[in-house]
């Protein structure tokens, strides 16, 4: 009898924790990039900028096409590899500004259950796009996925849900 009633503990434990507008279940917090966040973005701009540079002699410029090429180019000439994290994050960063010049994004802190990212958001809206790990989430676990794919794909994410210009 006592194993009956420690599974039907557990069920309803369950149940209130998968049921929408639970307690157990907690909202995201959306917040602003703090000086330090800001300032490890910039850090990791300014590395990958250094290695594109020495390896490559090219720099980032934000044109969405000949920085998708260069995150590439790193990736095909194993400058940055799958167990580099850091690197791979950073070229996240990258990818995450062309993505909020081009979508009308900005950078913002996402804090839920799982812990603090931080994300892109559109507008106001409850579209998130969680750019710095697109990468190396893939590449870490063998995925072979371009850059431009990535990018695309996020892309059309949110593209998708934009409302239509007038008189277009």
């Amino acid at each position: 009898m006592k194993w009956q009633t420690g599974i039907r503990i557990v069920l309803v434990l369950w149940a209130c924790w998968a049921c929408p507008g639970t307690q157990a279940q907690q909202q995201a917090h959306i917040g602003e990039l703090s000086s330090l966040d800001l300032q490890f973005m910039k850090q990791q701009r300014e590395f990958l900028q250094e290695l594109t540079a020495l390896n490559l002699g090219e720099q980032f410029n934000g044109h969405r096409d000949h920085d998708l090429d260069l995150l590439q180019t790193l990736l095909d000439r194993k400058l940055v590899r799958p167990d580099q994290t850091r690197e791979l994050q950073a070229m996240g960063v990258i990818m995450g500004d062309l993505l909020a010049a081009a979508l009308d994004m900005h950078w913002v802190i996402y804090e839920d259950k799982e812990g603090r990212s931080r994300a892109l958001r559109y507008q106001n809206s409850d579209d998130f796009l969680f750019p710095i790990t697109m990468i190396s989430r893939r590449r870490e676990v063998g995925n072979q996925t371009s850059v431009a794919d990535i990018y695309y794909k996020a892309y059309g994410i949110i593209a998708a849900g934009k409302p239509a210009l007038p008189f277009q």
